[in-house]
């Protein structure tokens, strides 16, 4: 924190007169509110990240308003401009029905937009690819074995070679990664941007929305999410509407193993959290109905595909598992 305060103090001249933390106390990123305006620092754990998270951020806001503005770099500490307090995670379920697919049409046009502003970039040749290598891969597909105890074994007929070969070196467009709501806030306007490029880099772009659909707190059902992308797609981005909608499929089934894994992790180490501490602080969605909704999510993109759809019944055993769990009020280490 004093790093952070004397780096600030040292780039704009002048007093922090308080120091508060959006994501509590153990994130990265705090509000320093000064005299007249409040700014985002952000101290990564690398230097590395730091500095292309600065890159991203400037090359981009030359050609899109739906990220934060790069206010300097001072050491390893990065200052942006407040996009707002207003997390859409938080903000989307205080929303009916209706108002809820605005948000979610406004947070998926605005991804849309980020990927055609990074086409006008030099990103594609500067830019890590992300995923890029056969352990990740596999890494990702054998994560399915997660839902075993959750459900019967696994169908015989998963093709795990395949699955691999569908998600092996998809594209080479920008993803801004880690898209999920807690990472977009809206101003007092109500103008939604997103934040956190920490780890932006090269896949195939459906990537961002998995992100976002996959998130286990995010509370659309996911064949409205898929009209939402339909009515918003950008064919700038270079696929078939459905062939992005296929891999989009195929890539979210893992992704949203992935999640599962977390949760269950975490609950197992920690307990059930509130669904209002996770939205909070953005935290995993440990607690039994957030595991249940990603199991959801799953069960219905795996039925799009041939190469996942095997996988769906582990997805719907898991959730009648964590559903038995929520009606006894057990904790995951007894279940």
């Amino acid at each position: 924190m004093t790093r952070i305060v004397e780096a600030a103090q040292t780039r704009f001249g002048r007093p922090v007169q308080k120091v508060t933390a959006p994501g509590g106390e153990g994130r990265s990123s705090f509000r320093l509110h000064f005299g007249d305006m409040d700014v985002i620092a952000t101290l990564r754990p690398t230097v590395r990240r730091t500095h292309l998270e600065a890159f991203v951020l400037e090359r981009l806001r030359l050609h899109s308003d739906d990220l934060p503005k790069c206010l300097g770099v001072v050491g390893e500490v990065l200052f942006q401009s407040d996009v707002g307090r207003r997390r859409l995670n938080q903000e989307i379920v205080r929303h009916a029905d209706s108002s809820q697919l605005d948000l979610a049409a406004q947070a998926v046009a605005a991804i849309f937009r980020l990927q055609s502003a990074a086409r006008r970039t030099e990103f594609q040749h500067m830019l890590p690819v992300l995923g890029d290598s056969n352990a990740w891969v596999t890494n990702l597909v054998e994560g399915v074995d997660t839902l075993q105890p959750y459900s019967m074994g696994i169908d015989n007929r998963f093709d795990r070679a395949a699955a691999a070969e569908r998600l092996a070196n998809p594209g080479r467009q920008f993803v801004k990664w880690d898209c999920r709501s807690g990472n977009a806030a809206l101003d007092r306007a109500g103008r939604l941007r997103c934040f956190d490029f920490e780890y932006s880099g090269l896949r195939h772009g459906a990537e961002d929305f998995a992100w976002l659909i996959g998130d286990e707190a995010w509370p659309i059902a996911p064949d409205k999410m898929v009209d939402v992308m339909i009515d918003a797609f950008d064919p700038g981005c270079g696929y078939r509407i459905d062939d992005y909608l296929d891999y989009l499929s195929v890539y979210l089934t893992f992704h949203c193993v992935q999640r599962f894994k977390l949760i269950v992790k975490e609950a197992r180490k920690r307990g059930w959290l509130s669904k209002e501490r996770v939205r909070k602080y953005d935290d995993a969605g440990v607690h039994p109905e957030f595991a249940m909704q990603i199991c959801r999510v799953g069960a219905y993109f795996a039925a799009q595909s041939p190469i996942t759809a095997p996988l769906t019944r582990n997805f719907d055993g898991a959730v009648d598992s964590f559903e038995a769990i929520l009606r006894d009020g057990r904790s995951l280490k007894s279940a």
